[in-house]
């Protein structure tokens, strides 16, 4: 593999999907890639401490299989063995928000089904196929070392866990930090005599629960899962998905404390609280797998990180440490996906001012899926934030869009396409497209919306 820096040596602080990720890019470039993690990474699929989340509903958006597909080839076909379902997003599961199904039918969207400790394990072992990459593991990474006459930053001080070993020194060209939310890297730049970045908070309080079922042939009428999005009148929301291993995995919860029960009838007595029966269909005589599991999410965050003028050399944040979505909607793994393939272009640039540049890029990749996010946890009326007039009239557009596509599945797939990251929101809003839901808008409203081969 050709590298334009051979006898360089990166870091990246982290190995979650964002870490894995971004040292995958990295990979291309340096001679050698060390990913750092303080979690003792397990053998088989399960979930770990440092990633809470992992054992709740996940979803990789199209785009994102479309991107790890080009990052490790064959990678789709390998998770499809194991036991992951590859199919059809609009004609396979069933969407429901604004009071309306989406049409089901078929389209060009594929998807993944799998759960997020296979996905992340197997981008891992791909990874580590890689001979220029290393993981060390049980390893914490105290802070960067930085050159304050150079302006530089030249590796990072850790230390082993669960040793008696002292603070080590890590040398490196570049380092990245991918440690997640919670990242440190505010206060390290604070430290170095760096301003912070802006930050941007949406509070809504998410509460919710999830348990593994097992998933039989009859379940779901043949479908891979359903969506009963956070609608008025009660903002409450449910996800089941197919999983590896003949499982479902199932997500119920609610915003601003209306948090799902953790005991085994609160837990049917609110999926029965849905505005479609489905969920509660299965969860009522389905065979659970493990306990109620649940997680708390208190707000959208942004970092604002391609708004400062002045950054460290040899030094880049990276994934969920530049912004953390409301994970309901499924766009962190994708996301971090597609600036995975930012920040590769920007290292066959060069290293010059690559954080200022990998930095617009990301933000330009982050404002799509952050206005989604942030534009429909704000249709909750409590939730506190700016509505402006392209706010208001979007969320209006695609309660309309939402009634059209009951019948239409052009529709249906448009919609899908943006929401997976596959098209720009602009896609929605073209003359054809318009003209499609103002049509469908046209017919009188219906009391029932069973999709297409249902029954009520």
């Amino acid at each position: 593999m050709q590298k334009g820096y051979p006898n360089k040596r990166a870091i990246v602080i982290g190995a979650s999907m964002g870490g894995l990720l971004a040292a995958r890019a990295l990979a291309d470039y340096y001679g050698e890639v060390t990913v750092v993690e303080r979690d003792a990474l397990p053998d088989v699929y399960e979930p770990r401490k440092g990633v809470p989340q992992g054992r709740h509903a996940h979803g990789l958006l199209a785009r994102g299989r479309e991107v790890l597909e080009q990052l490790f080839p064959g990678f789709t076909e390998e998770m499809v063995a194991q036991g992951a379902t590859s199919g059809d997003i609009v004609d396979k599961v069933l969407w429901f928000n604004h009071g309306f199904y989406l049409c089901n039918s078929p389209s060009k969207l594929f998807g993944l089904a799998i759960s997020r400790p296979m996905l992340e394990g197997n981008v891992r072992r791909r990874l580590l196929q890689l001979s220029n990459v290393r993981l060390r593991e049980r390893c914490a990474v105290l802070e960067p070392t930085f050159d304050r006459a150079q302006g530089r930053v030249t590796g990072v001080r850790v230390q082993s866990r669960g040793g008696s070993d002292g603070a080590q020194m890590m040398i490196a060209d570049f380092v990245v930090d991918a440690s997640g939310r919670g990242s440190a890297s505010p206060a390290w730049l604070d430290a170095w005599g760096y301003p912070k970045p802006r930050e941007e908070l949406i509070e809504i309080n998410l509460g919710y629960v999830t348990r593994q079922y097992r998933r039989l042939p009859e379940h779901l009428r043949g479908m891979s899962g359903a969506i009963i999005a956070a609608c008025p009148p009660d903002w409450r929301f449910g996800v089941i998905l197919s999983q590896e291993g003949d499982r479902w995995i199932v997500t119920l919860g609610g915003y601003l404390g209306d948090h799902a029960p953790t005991d085994d009838y609160g837990l049917v007595d609110f999926a029965r609280s849905l505005q479609k029966p489905e969920i509660f269909d299965l969860v009522r005589v389905a065979e659970p797998l493990c306990p109620l599991m649940p997680y708390r999410f208190s707000a959208n965050l942004r970092r604002h990180y391609e708004e400062l003028s002045r950054f460290p050399a040899g030094f880049l944040v990276f994934g969920d440490a530049l912004c953390s979505f409301n994970p309901v909607y499924g766009q962190g793994m994708t996301v971090a996906c597609m600036e995975s393939l930012a920040l590769r272009e920007c290292l066959a640039a060069g290293t010059q001012e690559i954080a200022e540049r990998f930095f617009r890029a990301a933000s330009q990749l982050i404002d799509i899926p952050w206005q989604i996010a942030v534009g429909s946890d704000l249709q909750h009326p409590r939730v506190e934030g700016k509505r402006t007039t392209q706010v208001r009239f979007i969320n209006r557009y695609i309660a309309r869009l939402y009634r059209a596509a009951q019948d239409d599945g052009v529709l249906a797939s448009r919609f899908l396409e943006v929401a997976n990251l596959m098209r720009q929101p602009a896609a929605l809003f073209d003359p054809q497209t318009a003209f499609r839901v103002w049509k469908g808008n046209g017919a009188p409203a219906r009391t029932i919306t069973i999709p297409r081969g249902r029954t009520t």
